[in-house]
């Protein structure tokens, strides 16, 4: 996520129809094609102790130049957080947080800034959730993950279509981490049966230029339901476990429009849409930034004891408790341009180091050099768009960089054309209606209240008090529990305000703002215990 990167996709309605044949001389008209990948960044491993999250700061920039439409999929950089163990790895039990920024073809309302999402996956991609009411599908009668996340923050929205970024943010660093909270009781059953639920509510939060702070948290029963037809994975899961500190840090992109053509003498060339990475007239732009793993020291035990009573915790996470991971001048990458039926071991790379150099700006931050292949401007740079299809020393095919003037004429690809595409008519989200539902019974406390977002939907929205939240009233607690979860958010709502610092922040660069419309202040008489629920995001001209 990242469905950074988000693997597990819901292809909504594709716009370009592909090509199923190979690119021939016979036929050297530009056919379909797609650049995908990952950019790898290794960086310093950590001791296994700092197993209580992470955060980090990435770069928020629009990756192409114009969005193309829904094929188009693409994380920026992030990262995979998954259980620790303290032996091997179960087997079939892929579980963790892997959201980010980015656009998926499941997104509705998108536009050429990217959003974010929280990206949580159940047992082997059973269910999955990016946010408040925003899971697997949209079918309310299979709620997979729809329910799996509760809002915190009662100052942010949380459209379903993703987190909204200002509109045209283009480089400033997106800071976000998760840490678990002890809200809610370790549990000895699930749904009535005997396995266990574990006490930890890994929450997201943000750093940026607008606010600050805990934003929503995935409930404990969302890693556990899972469990009640396989108790044997039991306790293996984040609701349980510690986090692995050592992960992964990519960039997955599995959607890029691109053309592939011959020419006369059978050479093949390939023309991508305009793809941009951050710069800056100075000096090389971040791309990543302090990577940063927790242990449970830097939050969970001074919360823990005040909510038994002990003194009052300000929220900001203990830096002492937490360690950098460092980068080298190193990585590399997997990036391919192919037509949608090349078998996967035919598919060529790019000659990705030709142009762009892995470096550690200091040992906290990451980015690249970029060559003078590479247009450049004060802001961003393009990467190349024209290529030519070539055998290397092992006899390996690599697309290499050659400018248009070298690229034949009769293959068409300057005339070739990427568009910005949009949806006419995305369809809504919207959520049960029906008077019995967790949405109505007991329902809101004030609304509606309408707000319209940088991308052109508009987002419908109540406040409902926190443990009457439909999330919470899907999550296996008892009304006790949830009174008790009631007042320890309570707590946190008049101490951890919006415009104090929580994650160590950043030393290089400048901060990405929040989208403006998703920042709204409660009501009168409910700025304590009330949080705001979306319950429909549509088009701006819908009613």
């Amino acid at each position: 996520m990242n469905r950074l990167m988000f693997r597990p996709l819901v292809a909504a309605g594709l716009i370009l129809l592909f090509s199923t044949r190979d690119v021939t001389a016979a036929d050297p008209s530009p056919q379909n094609a797609e650049m995908a990948g990952y950019l790898l960044v290794p960086h310093g491993r950590v001791d296994a102790k700092y197993n209580a999250g992470f955060s980090m700061y990435v770069a928020a920039w629009p990756l192409l130049k114009n969005y193309p439409g829904q094929d188009f999929q693409s994380g920026l950089f992030g990262t995979w957080m998954f259980s620790q163990y303290d032996g091997p790895k179960p087997e079939k039990a892929y579980s963790d947080i892997e959201g980010g920024l980015g656009w998926w073809r499941d997104t509705r309302f998108a536009t050429e800034t990217p959003k974010f999402i929280m990206g949580g996956v159940a047992l082997e991609f059973s269910e999955w959730a990016n946010g408040p009411g925003a899971g697997k599908g949209r079918d309310w009668k299979k709620p997979a993950g729809k329910y799996a996340v509760a809002q915190l923050s009662p100052w942010v929205l949380w459209p379903p279509d993703g987190l909204n970024l200002k509109p045209g943010t283009n480089g400033e660093l997106f800071g976000y981490g998760y840490l678990p909270l002890p809200l809610t009781p370790a549990k000895k059953t699930t749904a009535g049966k005997g396995v266990p639920t574990g006490g930890q509510c890994w929450t997201l939060f943000l750093n940026t230029g607008t606010f600050k702070g805990p934003v929503a948290f995935f409930t404990p029963h969302f890693w556990s339901r899972p469990t009640v037809e396989k108790p044997e994975l039991g306790g293996l899961f984040l609701d349980t476990r510690p986090s692995d500190p050592n992960k992964a840090v990519q960039m997955e992109t599995q959607h890029v429009p691109a053309y592939i053509a011959v020419d006369a003498k059978g050479t093949s060339y390939a023309r991508v849409a305009p793809t941009q990475f951050p710069a800056s007239a100075d000096k090389d732009a971040p791309l990543i930034h302090r990577i940063t793993a927790y242990n449970k020291s830097a939050l969970w035990d001074g919360v823990q004891a005040w909510f038994a009573g002990g003194k009052e915790v300000s929220g900001t996470i203990d830096p002492k408790a937490a360690v950098v991971q460092p980068f080298e001048s190193k990585g590399g990458a997997t990036w391919r341009i192919y037509p949608p039926n090349k078998e996967r071991d035919r598919r060529a790379q790019v000659a990705w180091g030709s142009f762009a150099t892995p470096t550690a700006l200091d040992e906290t931050t990451y980015g690249y050099k970029w060559s003078d292949a590479v247009m450049k401007s004060d802001v961003l740079v393009t990467l190349p768009e024209y290529y030519r299809l070539e055998k290397d020393k092992n006899d390996k095919e690599r697309w290499v960089v050659v400018s248009a003037k070298d690229v034949p004429v009769e293959t068409g690809l300057a005339r070739a054309e990427f568009p910005r595409r949009r949806t006419a008519k995305p369809q809504p989200y919207v959520t049960p209606d029906e008077a019995g539902s967790s949405w109505k019974k007991p329902g809101p406390a004030a609304g509606p209240f309408e707000a319209k977002l940088g991308d052109g939907s508009v987002v419908t929205y109540y406040w409902y008090r926190f443990a009457d939240q439909p999330a919470l009233l899907n999550a296996d607690l008892t009304q006790a529990e949830r009174e008790a979860l009631q007042k320890r958010v309570e707590l946190l709502h008049k101490s951890w305000t919006k415009d104090r610092e929580y994650l160590p922040p950043p030393t290089v660069g400048k901060l990405a703002d929040l989208d403006p419309a998703v920042l709204v202040t409660p009501p009168k008489g409910l700025e304590i215990g009330y949080v705001p629920i979306v319950t429909r995001q549509a088009k701006a001209e819908e009613k």
